[in-house]
């Protein structure tokens, strides 16, 4: 067991650490916070749940503990919930430091973040449209003085949709400032992140085959198009002890499966982009308090969220993408806990399921099921008005 303070965290922090439940280092953050405090550039590829988020919260408040004048760290992550996310588990290991933290998202109003920036924070965690749309509003806020500048979920920041204010982003911050990107899948490569002016940063491969957790059972059910729906009600009755996520394609369907199980007196949440934030984060925080174990959701909520306790993975819809495949996945089997994940497989998506085992190299098994009690799902489905 590597604890905290013999990779470099104070024992300020550590002890912080462990009074809070972190009692040792992931391997994750064995690896990559030394390389962190020394100041190096980073590229950390590691699968969903293995630690990433204390790899750089740790460093990055030991150095605001010892900092000298106008150090400003900036985290920069592609959704609101996460902004939220991580801004609660730094402060939860930052508040007896007496840290000022920012947290900038759409869907609050721009005068209330004016105000928190008005007030010289000592961190900045930020969606990248709304960083930019700050700057704009105010000169209060001098980025040029951020030497560390992290990018959570970097395989999407790096993306077309956000391309243009991580572009406007990187030009303001210093020129000498330090990178780490941080990704769960190895879409990211140095061709993608070339206009960062990085030319030999530190390559932190966690589980370079594959970035499927070890404690996460992985099945399938092959299943008729026309019937997914009797095959989705015969797992939510098995399973219906565990805390799960059910995925989806769209709003639409999130809306449909939510009508269908609350017809058979199955309570759920639902997730989707047209959420507004309050909305959002209400849903997710009941989820993870309350006591309906149901949560049908878009990718939406596939990508970093840490949603305690959840032990089954439902693909309804199958992901196209292999990286949509992990991070879906990866919301169960976290931080060492056990996780399964199902998915339901129809006919149109023999190819897509075939070509995730092939790249993952492994073989997913099938579940077994019964027959009887799907046909017996099947008569009363039939039945049903809904």
């Amino acid at each position: 067991m590597v604890k905290f303070d013999q990779i470099g965290i104070c024992k300020q922090i550590s002890r912080v650490c462990e009074a809070v439940g972190f009692k040792k280092a992931t391997k994750v953050q064995v690896y990559t916070i030394p390389h962190f405090l020394i100041g190096k550039d980073l590229l950390v590829y590691s699968q969903t749940g293995s630690g990433k988020t204390l790899a750089y919260i740790l460093p990055l408040l030991q150095k605001l503990l010892y900092k000298k004048n106008n150090y400003l760290p900036i985290i920069i992550v592609p959704s609101r919930e996460l902004v939220f996310q991580i801004s609660t588990t730094f402060e939860t290991i930052s508040c007896v430091f007496n840290i000022r933290i920012a947290s900038l998202t759409g869907g609050i109003d721009p005068n209330v973040q004016l105000v928190m920036i008005s007030s010289n924070p000592d961190i900045i965690i930020s969606t990248p449209g709304r960083l930019v749309e700050i700057l704009k509003l105010t000169k209060n806020l001098e980025i040029k003085f951020c030497t560390d500048l992290v990018l959570d979920e970097a395989d999407k920041l790096i993306h077309s949709d956000f391309k243009r204010e991580i572009n406007i982003i990187n030009s303001k911050t210093n020129k000498n400032k330090k990178l780490m990107l941080f990704s769960a899948t190895m879409s990211l490569g140095l061709e993608k992140i070339k206009f960062f002016k990085i030319s030999n940063p530190v390559r932190i491969i966690i589980n370079q085959n594959f970035f499927i957790s070890p404690n996460l059972i992985q099945n399938y059910i092959f299943c008729p198009f026309r019937y997914k729906e009797i095959y989705l009600l015969y797992l939510i009755n098995e399973f219906y002890e565990e805390k799960l996520i059910c995925f989806v394609e769209t709003q639409k369907m999130t809306e449909k499966i939510s009508i269908l199980l609350k017809k058979f007196s199955f309570d759920c949440y639902i997730i989707h982009g047209s959420l507004s934030q309050n909305e959002r984060i209400d849903t997710l925080s009941k989820f993870t308090n309350g006591k309906k174990k149901i949560l049908v959701a878009t990718d939406l909520a596939s990508r970093g969220l840490d949603i305690c306790a959840v032990s089954l993975i439902i693909n309804y819809d199958f992901p196209i993408y292999l990286k949509d495949y992990i991070h879906r996945t990866g919301r169960t089997g976290r931080a060492g806990r056990a996780g399964r994940a199902i998915s339901l497989i129809t006919q149109y998506d023999l190819r897509t399921f075939q070509k995730i085992e092939s790249i993952l190299n492994i073989k997913i098994a099938e579940l077994n099921i019964s027959k009887r009690k799907i046909e017996y799902i099947k008569n009363v489905l039939g039945k049903k008005d809904y």
